[in-house]
């Protein structure tokens, strides 16, 4: 812990001493410098603070998530701005090096820094600051419907048209606008779907962060083929210490009932069935299976008694799930429903074009709609925040897809 505390502190210390050399480079007040250094220091010191005072039997609070906002919002900027003097200092000792050896100038090794190479780099520091800010303030509640047509050629024909709203990733425990929550509950209830599947991590750690949304989340109308859900990784209370097992039971147990406070019907490793005039299809829900978490998740159990043939909607928190052990399952998996990514709250998008994130560098399916072999995952780019207080580029997501009979993929 010593040797890391001491490498952050250095690293932002380098990136204050960068951010410092840029800011005198173009203002020459003496008062306006020194605010600037004692609010860099004030901030710096908060951070520190805040990282390592960090109470793992608590876990994720109001407070950490500003502090890793704040860090955000501050230090990414600087980082460009380092990168980009950083440059500069490299041409720099190398036009020393040939004045010095070459030119035999032994007056000036180090040219001092030069004012446009500053305001280019405070102009492109200004990119990530404005988005980060815009993340925090307004992105983390633009929510967006995303309809998604899904064509299968062995999908029971009553089914041809059959729409269902899924959302993932509720982190309950990070929310703070009643307002916009409602906005968004409004949104699943405009949808008007035939099925709503929710994928799980209602809570960021604790039961009793839903406790004040669950009233909110009731809301949800219940449409006429039901609400089912899944759990998530966060759901198991696996991300900070216990008093005693007793008390994570316990915990765990209490946040399975919220599902149910809420409406929603758990699958805990089994499947159900929704019969549609002579047709029917399975909804598969099985507990949380990670290729780098918690791996709760019973396949086989959960379709114990399905075969091949029949119709299959699979939910399954992590698309890491799909891509070792379901895309290619005897079983014959249709469809898919994973949330977990969250797309990292980053990224770009331009629908239909590109689509970018950190995400994709640890998830090979990590947002949207991928496919193998005729077999499908759709990957939810979550309705809720964790960690970093704030979405860019990768908007909280409300999906709505429909089953189409036949061969084309839309």
């Amino acid at each position: 812990m010593g040797f890391r505390l001491l490498f952050f502190v250095v690293f932002l210390m380098v990136l204050e001493l960068y951010a410092f050399q840029a800011v005198k480079t173009i203002v020459k007040d003496k008062w306006f410098l020194v605010g600037y250094s004692v609010l860099s220091l004030a901030i710096l010191i908060y951070i520190v603070y805040g990282f390592f005072s960090f109470d793992r039997s608590v876990g994720q609070t109001k407070h950490t998530m500003f502090t890793m906002g704040l860090m955000l919002l501050v230090y990414v900027p600087k980082i460009v701005l380092a990168i980009v003097l950083l440059g500069e200092d490299i041409f720099r000792v190398g036009a020393g090096a040939v004045n010095y050896f070459v030119e035999n100038d032994n007056e000036s090794f180090f040219n001092s820094r030069r004012k446009f190479v500053s305001q280019i780099g405070l102009g492109l520091a200004a990119i990530p600051f404005l988005s980060l800010l815009y993340g925090v303030t307004i992105g983390k509640y633009n929510y967006k419907v995303i309809k998604q047509r899904i064509f299968f050629p062995d999908l029971p024909d009553a089914f041809d048209g059959f729409t269902i709203t899924q959302i993932s990733d509720v982190h309950s425990g990070s929310f703070d606008n009643p307002e916009k929550i409602n906005y968004a509950i409004d949104l699943v209830n405009e949808q008007n779907s035939d099925l709503i599947l929710f994928t799980g991590d209602i809570v960021n750690t604790h039961a009793k962060e839903m406790h004040p949304w669950i009233e909110t989340f009731n809301r949800i109308k219940k449409p006429e083929y039901g609400k089912f859900s899944v759990l998530g990784n966060h759901d198991y209370g696996e991300y900070v210490s216990w008093p005693s097992e007793a008390e994570k039971s316990q915990n765990f147990k209490e946040i399975k009932e919220l599902y149910g406070q809420i409406g929603f019907s758990l699958l805990l490793n089994e499947h159900t069935f929704i019969e549609k005039e002579n047709d029917r299809i399975a909804i598969v829900g099985v507990e949380n299976w990670g290729h780098n978490f918690k791996k709760a998740g019973d396949l086989n159990k959960a379709s114990q008694a399905l075969d091949e043939k029949e119709f299959k909607i699979l939910m399954s928190h992590d698309p890491s799930h799909w891509d070792y052990e379901v895309k290619n399952h005897e079983k014959n998996f249709n469809l898919t429903l994973s949330g977990h990514t969250h797309g990292m709250q980053f990224g770009i998008e331009i629908p239909g074009y590109f689509k970018w994130s950190l995400a994709q560098y640890v998830y090979a399916q990590w947002a949207g709609l991928y496919e193998h072999l005729g077999r499908y995952v759709y990957v939810n780019r979550g309705f809720g925040f964790h960690a970093y207080p704030g979405r860019v580029g990768i908007m909280p997501e409300i999906t709505v897809i429909e089953l189409k009979k036949g061969d084309k993929v839309a």
